[in-house]
C-alpha cells in the first residue's frame, strides 16, 4: 500500500446501522490509510442501538459515531472523497449530490438489520450478519492494490466487489 490516506464516505438511506457500521470498520481494518465517514440521505439522526451494541461486542470503536445528512460532506469546507459506496438499495436509487472531487463510487447492498422482526436474539443476529458481511466486502476492498490501479479498472473492480459472496465466518 502506499503512503496516501484514503478518504471514503458509506451512505445508506438512515445513516443508522449499515453505513455507520461500515464507518467503524474501516476506521480499525484501515490501519490509518483511510478516513471513513457516513452519512444519509434522510438520516434518522441518532445510531440504531444495537449497530452501537454489535460494534462494541467485536472490539470496534464507537466513538464519534452520528447520524447525519450527506449535505454535511458536499461543501467547500468537506474532506475531498476518494471513495463513494452506497450500503443500501434505496441510497443507491436516489439522486445523489455531485461530490467534489469526482470519487470512484459503487454500490454495495446490504440488507438492513434495522428492519429485522423477531425477538431480540433474531434482530442481534441480523446485526451481527450484517456486520460480518460489511467486514469481509471491506476486506476485500482493502486487498485490491489501489496505488496500481487506473480509475477504469478499480471502477470495475469495485463493482466486482458488490457481488462477491457473502463470507460470514471472518
Amino acid at each position: 500500500m502506499d503512503n496516501k490516506t484514503y478518504n471514503v464516505l458509506f451512505i445508506c438511506t438512515g445513516n443508522s446501522a449499515r453505513s455507520i457500521m461500515a464507518e467503524s470498520l474501516l476506521r480499525k481494518l484501515g490501519d490509518g490509510h483511510f478516513r471513513a465517514f457516513s452519512a444519509g440521505s434522510f438520516p434518522k439522526g441518532q445510531v440504531h442501538p444495537l449497530t452501537l451494541e454489535t460494534l462494541a461486542s467485536h472490539g470496534y470503536d464507537t466513538a464519534g459515531l452520528s447520524s447525519k445528512s450527506w449535505s454535511v460532506f458536499t461543501g467547500d469546507d468537506a474532506p475531498k472523497m476518494d471513495f463513494v459506496f452506497t450500503v443500501c438499495d434505496k441510497a443507491a436509487g436516489e439522486a445523489c449530490p455531485v461530490w467534489p472531487g469526482q470519487p470512484v463510487t459503487a454500490h454495495w447492498g446490504f440488507a438492513d438489520p434495522a428492519a429485522a422482526e423477531g425477538d431480540d436474539e433474531t434482530r442481534r443476529a441480523a446485526f451481527n450478519r450484517a456486520l460480518l458481511e460489511i467486514s469481509h466486502r471491506l476486506r476485500l476492498f482493502l486487498s485490491l492494490p489501489l496505488n496500481k490501479l487506473d480509475r477504469m479498472s478499480l471502477q470495475t473492480q469495485l463493482q466486482q466487489l458488490a457481488s462477491a459472496p457473502a463470507n460470514t465466518k471472518d
